[in-house]
């Protein structure tokens, strides 16, 4: 999961380099939304591998 978040924000910086403005946008909000995602997962495996 942390990948995926990893590639699109790389994608997302390089459109916004080369100008692409809207890929910029929705490949940065992409990885916003997977790394909130793996957040909540890593923070429910930590819970759950305590009990």
């Amino acid at each position: 999961m942390l990948r995926w978040t990893i590639t699109f924000l790389i994608i997302a910086i390089i459109a916004a380099i080369f100008g692409f403005t809207g890929i910029a946008s929705g490949a940065a909000q992409i990885a916003k939304i997977l790394f909130f995602i793996f957040i909540v997962l890593f923070l429910l495996s930590l819970i759950r591998g305590r009990g």
